[in-house]
């Protein structure tokens, strides 16, 4: 029974393993045909796409050969047109060589003919002159000299009649186009005026810093104005102190040191000393930063930086009331513009006229004119010659040697001629305009002068009987040399001359 019961699982086993087999079998079949499909479909949709690429790669060859085709018969095109075109010309140089060749020998014809008749007129001339001489006994020369001067008298009144008026043609051109340029300047630049003074405050955090400033018997103040230069007021006025003093320097370094002396607190003749020697140092840079600011916004580089600290030093001088390194800025600005619409060198314009007043940074130390100083200084320190041409020009000094020199000038008046931008004294203004119209009633013939425009135009009354208009044009020209060598004057200063015919009648 048992063998039975082996013999069955062992039978079962073996046809279990038969069965197993013929299934695995089968699925390796499958699995063959299946991946014999996929090899099949792979290779299929390969070839497709292989005649696909080939197909749009022959697309592409045909139509890049389509373009290449089209492009060179566009330049073959091209290029016929430009032989047309070059064999047009050489056709039209040809005849122009041919009419050329034509005049030439023409006017080799003429020059021939022409010497030939000077030839013959030279004799004629010749024999004539000799008749002359014969019947009025006197010489060639006598003879023209007489012409000549016939000539002058009967033709001088029309000469100058027409010189006066081509002048006032071109005269009045050049001013439109003038006032075209310095219009569109200022407009581009218009900066603000603010008129100097010449006292500062100070805050006091309470009136019982005026005692301490005072000090026992006044001994604080009496060293802080000794050491400063400054005149220190102390009034009623609550929690306040004024300084005083005609050069914004020294005013600005005592402001600087009063300043430091209240936040210490510590207040005694050492210690002035010590923060007035702080002050000092803290002006110099200062000073340093303005001028650097200066060549910045002006965009002029390559200064010596001593030249730099010059400019500085402007922005605590004033003339008639104007900052002169402001002053100077705006001369720089206005001056590039116009060169720049001019075509000239921009660049140059501005630096003339950002150092046109350097000499005003020292001419209260050292002799002569501010800009006789400026030269001396500008060629110290390696500024070219057309820059000190500018600087010495300015005011008339030397002849401007270029023309952006005469921009720096005409820069100069404008800023100076500005309304707000100078101020002076009443006592001042009065003897200047007094001034002003006595130099013009100098002259012969003046009748009556007249200042107005406050001095900045002079109206000249002549008697018109004994000038016309050829001799108005040269008195204006004199009395405004003449007003430039006596009379110092900020800005440009217009003289007028008028001829006035008046004729009277009476019905009776």
């Amino acid at each position: 029974m048992l063998l039975y019961v082996i013999l069955g699982v062992v039978g079962g086993l073996f046809f279990g393993y038969l069965i197993a087999s013929y299934q695995i079998q089968n699925r390796l079949r499958k699995a063959r045909r299946d991946a014999q499909s996929i090899i099949e479909n792979a290779e299929r949709e390969a070839n497709e796409i292989k005649k696909k690429a080939i197909i749009e790669s022959r697309e592409e060859i045909h139509r890049l050969k389509e373009e290449f085709e089209r492009e060179r018969a566009r330049k073959e095109e091209e290029l016929r047109i430009q032989e047309e075109r070059l064999l047009k010309r050489e056709e039209i140089i040809a005849k122009k060589e041919e009419n050329l060749e034509r005049k030439e020998s023409l006017l080799e014809e003429l020059k021939r003919k022409l010497e030939l008749k000077e030839k013959e007129l030279a004799e004629k001339e010749k024999k004539l002159d000799e008749e002359l001489i014969k019947l009025a006994g006197m010489s060639v020369e006598e003879a023209r000299e007489i012409i000549l001067e016939e000539a002058r008298k009967r033709y001088e009144y029309d000469l100058a009649k027409l010189y006066k008026e081509e002048k006032e043609r071109f005269e009045e051109m050049a001013e439109r186009e003038a006032k075209k340029i310095i219009a569109f300047a200022i407009q581009r630049y218009a900066p603000e005026y603010v008129g100097e003074i010449t006292v500062s405050t100070v805050s006091l955090p309470s009136d019982d810093m005026k005692g301490r400033i005072i000090g026992r018997e006044g001994r604080n103040i009496r060293t802080f104005e000794k050491i400063t230069g400054v005149d220190l007021i102390i009034d009623d006025t609550p929690e306040v102190v004024v300084l005083s003093c005609h050069n914004p320097l020294r005013r600005e370094i005592a402001r600087l040191t009063l300043e430091k002396l209240i936040v210490d607190g510590r207040i005694h003749p050492a210690r002035i000393e010590e923060m007035y020697e702080k002050a000092k140092q803290e002006m110099e840079k200062i000073i340093k930063e303005a001028g650097q600011e200066a060549t910045f916004k002006v965009g002029v580089t390559g200064l010596h930086p001593e030249l730099v600290k010059l400019l500085g030093k402007l922005k605590y001088r004033t003339s008639y009331g104007q900052n002169v390194l402001d002053h100077s800025i705006e001369v720089a600005m206005l001056a590039g513009y116009m060169a720049s619409e001019l075509g000239l060198n921009a660049d140059k314009a501005r630096r003339g006229g950002l150092l046109h007043d350097i000499g005003k940074a020292v001419d209260q130390e050292l002799e002569g004119s501010h800009t006789t100083i400026g030269a001396e200084l500008a060629r110290r320190y390696g500024e070219k010659e057309e820059i000190i041409n500018m600087i010495l020009s300015h005011h008339g000094e030397e002849e401007p040697i270029t023309p952006e020199a005469v921009l720096v000038a005409a820069a100069d008046a404008l800023s100076a001629a500005r309304p707000g931008a100078r101020r002076e004294s009443l006592e001042s203004y009065i003897k200047r305009l007094m001034k002003l119209e006595e130099i013009a009633k100098s002259f012969k013939y003046v009748e009556k002068a007249y200042a107005i425009q406050a001095g900045r135009e002079i109206r000249v009354i002549v008697e018109p009987d004994k000038v016309d208009d050829v001799m108005a044009e040269k008195l204006a020209y004199d009395i405004s040399k003449k007003i430039e060598e006596e009379l110092e004057y900020p800005g440009v200063l217009k003289v007028v001359v008028i001829r006035e015919k008046r004729s009277v009648a009476y019905a009776k």
